[in-house]
């Protein structure tokens, strides 16, 4: 029978389950992200409210926000209700776009550049697997995280997104508007 060392356990990377989601009324409009972290007997909630944001910008958010969280590098499971936070992740579209000096196949430029280029670095850091699930479908970690980021959303003392609102003060078109 072969044994692991101390010094081996030790380096072995955690694993940790992270679930996300993201909410807006309007959108754009107020918003919130929810975040639970779990890692076997652990469990931690993560929300915030925005003042003017859009849902796939809090759903981006919310995967940056559990990541973030993390002190070492690890292994996640990631799993969302926002097929455009998981199809740009596992189908390459986010490094398709980086790669282009951050264009989409005609030239224009892909929504939400700063909040990816948050999520990226985060993904290299920790070796994430993301997953798609079915919104409002009994799932008790998306649901939670569903009435995490609605709380938030209708909670006292929203946060500033900076970079939308940037986008919105300087007359951004209404794709970009709704991003």
């Amino acid at each position: 029978m072969k044994t692991i060392s101390k010094s081996r356990r030790s380096t072995e990377p955690k694993r940790f389950t992270i679930y996300t989601d993201g909410a807006c009324e309007p959108n754009p409009g107020r918003g919130g992200y929810g975040v639970v972290l779990l890692s076997g007997s652990t469990r931690k909630e993560l929300s915030a409210g925005y003042q003017l944001t859009t849902n796939n910008r809090m759903e981006i958010m919310a995967a940056i926000v559990g990541l973030k969280e993390l002190k070492e590098p690890s292994i996640v499971t990631l799993y969302s209700d926002s097929s455009y936070l998981v199809n740009a992740m596992t189908k390459g579209w986010v490094h398709a776009w980086k790669a282009k000096d951050w264009r989409k196949k005609h030239g224009k430029k892909p929504k939400n550049v700063d909040l990816w280029q948050r999520l990226l670095p985060l993904c290299e850091q920790h070796e994430v697997n993301f997953i798609w699930v079915r919104g409002h479908s009994g799932d008790p970690e998306n649901e939670r995280c569903d009435f995490l980021s609605y709380i938030a959303l209708e909670g006292e003392n929203p946060l500033a997104d900076e970079e939308y609102e940037k986008i919105m003060q300087y007359g951004g078109n209404k794709s970009e508007k709704t991003r």
